[in-house]
């Protein structure tokens, strides 16, 4: 009787219940391809492809510094040698990411030590772009790093082979916070949680960081994987953290951490033996988590419950060519009425494929138990409130009738006055709306502007002046040498 009660729970436990058993992966066919790209060759961990409802982005080879395509989604099939990129680095590039408040706006890390941030035309390039909207420079060594803040306007991280993180407002061009002596080694990879209160950091000391930016502390510590190659930690919405890595005999892992305590995951699943990195990407409205391999030929995905053993396999999507890099789309990118639930673009040696990942079903009306409301375009704080210490959730969006992309307000830049500076510290005390940096000089900058340049113009006149009693010395000189 007992051996029959142990075979039904393991029964029951082989087929659990899930809507997402049967997802389905499939390549789109040749035509709907992005063919005939150099993708880069440069020895580093990231995406390579960053992807939102408009555009694809792919860092390709280039000579004499880096640069990235940029192809609105329609123009598939070859693209032309001559077809025009943004190459503004004078080194290559190693990160990219699109503003998930703006289609239109793209930043960039890169080997020159620099983050620039890019405003692309509406529909996409007509000539190359080598002037970007702003250009942050901060770190010392190259910038392998960049994610966007997930609900504030204009905050991007950046993190660097200096083992530095940089916040910036991209909207002043500044860096506001700087996390310094926090790893002692390269960083892995930086990640935002649902809010974006708190990051967490894979670093090559093996240890996992949970870090409040703003406060500038470290929350939690702990040490993830055992193995000397490279890991990858994720928020999930529930807050618990996700890691790839590597076990001391090579095998790669999956594990889960609560952030309560760290002390031990909540589960370790054993992947497979191989070299290449894990790449996880994680759909927070469905709690599925897609693991991309460099190098491999194959997506593995899982589903996250609250219940043990937490991380459910769910399938491999297998294909014949390994891959180089991954984008994903977010979810307002995906078309509903083919319940498709993921989109991949997967980077070959030279060229860019889609694969769409679809649950099966057999009515026509929109499946809202596939598709809760999602993270929309518009953040729910500027940048000032945010540095200033508030916190606000993504705005949520209904992807019933399809997603529609509103008008993107112009992305632009207000560098700072210099002279605003040495102000009086009673601004510092004002209120955010007094912080915000006006186009328009105020009367004090306007008064000390008029003083600098009386200064300068009696510089210029002591200088005229000395000139002339030089040249009168020299005469003086030349008739006593004579």
């Amino acid at each position: 009787m007992l051996v029959k009660l142990r075979q039904l729970a393991n029964m029951r436990r082989v087929v659990r219940q899930s809507k997402f058993r049967h997802v389905f992966g499939q390549a789109v066919k040749n035509d709907q391809c992005y063919d005939d790209i150099r993708v880069s060759r440069v020895t580093w961990d990231s995406a390579f492809c960053a992807v939102n409802p408009k555009f694809v982005a792919i860092i390709i080879e280039a000579s004499g510094g880096g640069a990235f395509l940029i192809l609105p989604l329609h123009k598939s099939g070859r693209i032309d040698k001559s077809y025009p990129t943004v190459c503004g680095h004078t080194g290559p590039v190693l990160d990219i990411d699109w503003c998930p408040h703006n289609d239109q706006v793209i930043a960039s890390g890169s080997e020159d030590c620099t983050v620039m941030v890019w405003q692309i035309p509406e529909n996409g390039l007509v000539t190359s772009m080598s002037e970007p909207v702003v250009v942050l420079e901060g770190h010392s060594k190259r910038v392998g790093i960049i994610t966007w803040h997930p609900t504030a306007r204009n905050v991007l991280l950046s993190a660097g082979c200096d083992n530095q993180i940089i916040i910036w407002n991209v909207g002043t061009g500044e860096a506001i916070i700087t996390l310094e002596d926090m790893h002692p080694d390269v960083i892995y990879n930086v990640c935002w949680n649902r809010n974006g209160s708190l990051i967490c950091t894979a670093c090559k000391d093996k240890f996992i960081r949970v870090i409040d930016p703003r406060k500038e502390t470290i929350i939690e510590k702990e040490k993830a994987h055992e193995g000397a190659r490279p890991m990858r930690a994720i928020f999930l919405a529930d807050g618990n953290i996700l890691t790839t890595g590597f076990s001391r005999m090579s095998e790669r892992q999956l594990a889960l951490w609560n952030i309560q305590n760290m002390e031990e995951p909540l589960t370790v699943n054993e992947v497979d033996t191989s070299n290449g990195v894990l790449l996880p990407f994680y759909d927070p409205d469905t709690n599925v988590v897609y693991i991309c391999g460099k190098g491999d030929s194959s997506i593995r995905y899982f589903e996250i419950t609250d219940e043990a053993p937490y991380v459910h396999f769910l399938n491999t999507f297998v294909t014949k060519e390994p891959q180089r890099g991954m984008g994903y789309m977010p979810k307002r990118g995906l078309d509903v009425n083919k319940c498709e639930i993921a989109r991949f673009y997967k980077l070959h040696e030279r060229k860019c494929e889609p694969i769409v990942m679809t649950v099966p079903r057999k009515s026509d009306l929109f499946q809202d138990d596939l598709y809760p409301d999602t993270a929309g375009p518009e953040a729910s704080l500027e940048a000032e409130e945010w540095f200033e210490g508030k916190n606000g959730d993504p705005i949520l969006i209904s992807l019933k009738n399809g997603y529609v992309p509103g008008k993107n307000r112009e992305f632009k830049v207000v560098k700072k006055n210099i002279l605003d500076h040495k102000v009086t510290k009673n601004t510092e005390n004002s209120s955010p709306a007094n912080k915000s940096v006006s186009p328009t000089p105020s009367a004090k900058s306007e008064t000390k502007l008029e003083e600098i340049l009386k200064e300068i113009k009696s510089l210029k006149d002591l200088v005229s002046s000395q000139e002339k009693r030089i040249i009168q010395l020299e005469e003086q000189m030349s008739k006593i040498a004579i």
